[in-house]
């Protein structure tokens, strides 16, 4: 018997450590936070405008790629190439119908469908000067797209190709409704609106909303969360889809413009990631890839290098482990502590079942001592 006991409280020993490496490996307990998901599609807007002269404007920043031309299939490869890499599922494409964006859209496609990545289209509404352009125009354009690409698995981001009409602000209800019935149900026709009242004038005769937000400054502009959030609820109050922003700074000073953003090395872009997360984003639209002269560019840099698609790349991992959404915009990425007890009471638990095996071990090798004496 005395055998018998000291094998039992070997065995007992055993399993306490097995325990203990058991409790060191348990995943934090869930705190109610909401997650980040990996299900949530990342689109970057992407501008097809770009001519080698384009670089001597405005521009206080260049690409590691060198004063590219948009013309350049080449550039277009490698754009798709790190954008992927970056975890990045697709671009929004900048476009109306012109003889070189034409020829450029059909470039990006055919780089896009051999490389198995989604395009979208944000269409163009407003002019140079921020004028609207002719309903017949929209209406034209639009037409001419869904004859050509109407049946491409390319921009089937949702389904039917995702089309997002930039500026439809400007744009009476009844003009927007006249091109919608045309162009839906084969177009996914998303409007741009800035606020819930502007979603709420479109409801019905758009398929969604894409907010284009570029400017916002997390550090200063308080409330941009539930902004987005308002917005959201009041696009899936419809069944529409919402697509939300996020951007990693912004300067359009030497366009005239008088706001900065700044990047901190990343943090604004991983705030803004997060706000964007906590609106339940069908999609979410990163401003952007190549839009130089406001300086929300992601794509690799002379002056940020590779930084923020290192980010990207970062919090995409994240995002596939699920880890909690900041709530704050201090700390992104942290996981919040607990604050409802959870942590206590699995404390508590776990030491209740040690003190037992361990009390279990005890008494046997006491027991098996009184035995022998």
């Amino acid at each position: 018997m005395t055998l018998n006991r000291r094998v039992m409280a070997v065995a007992g020993l055993v399993l306490f450590v097995v325990l203990l490496l058991v409790i060191g490996r348990l995943p934090p307990a869930d705190d109610g936070s909401p997650r980040r998901g990996s299900s949530v599609p990342i689109l970057a807007y992407y501008y097809i405008w770009f001519t080698p002269e384009s670089w001597d404007r405005a521009k206080s920043d260049t690409p590691l790629l060198g004063e590219y031309s948009s013309d350049d299939r080449a550039v277009m490869e490698r754009h798709v190439e790190r954008a992927q890499a970056a975890g990045i599922d697709g671009f929004i494409v900048s476009w109306k119908s012109t003889a070189t964006l034409d020829r450029r859209l059909a470039t990006l496609v055919d780089v896009a469908r051999q490389a198995h990545f989604k395009l979208g289209i944000i269409y163009q509404g407003l002019d140079f000067d921020r004028a609207p352009l002719a309903v017949e125009k929209v209406d034209a354009d639009l037409r001419s797209f869904l004859r050509k690409y109407g049946d491409d698995p390319v921009f089937d981001i949702f389904g039917p190709p995702l089309v997002i009409w930039s500026g439809t602000w400007e744009f009476g209800r009844d003009d927007v409704a006249a091109v919608s019935r045309v162009v839906r149900p084969e177009l996914l026709l998303l409007g741009s609106e800035r606020d819930v009242l502007g979603i709420r004038r479109l409801s019905g005769i758009v398929d969604g909303q894409a907010y284009y937000w570029s400017s916002v400054d997390p550090g200063t502009q308080s409330g941009y969360r539930e902004r987005l959030s308002s917005m959201a609820t009041a696009a899936h109050e419809d069944g529409e889809i919402w697509i939300a922003p996020a951007a990693p700074g912004f300067d359009a000073r030497l366009l005239g413009g008088t706001r900065a953003v700044p990047r901190d090395d990343g943090k604004t872009l991983r705030i803004e990631l997060d706000a964007a997360l906590s609106s339940a984003p069908d999609a979410i639209g990163l401003i952007s890839w190549n839009e130089f002269s406001e300086n929300s560019h992601l794509e690799p840099s002379v002056e940020h290098g590779e930084l923020y698609l290192d980010v990207l790349r970062e919090y995409v991992s994240e995002a596939s482990r699920g880890e909690p959404i900041d709530s704050s915009d201090e700390d992104v990425g942290e996981p919040p502590l607990a604050t409802d007890g959870t942590e206590i009471g699995r404390a508590v638990a776990v030491g209740f079942v040690i003190a037992l095996i361990l009390g279990g071990v005890v008494l046997m090798v006491r027991r098996g001592s009184t035995n022998r004496g």
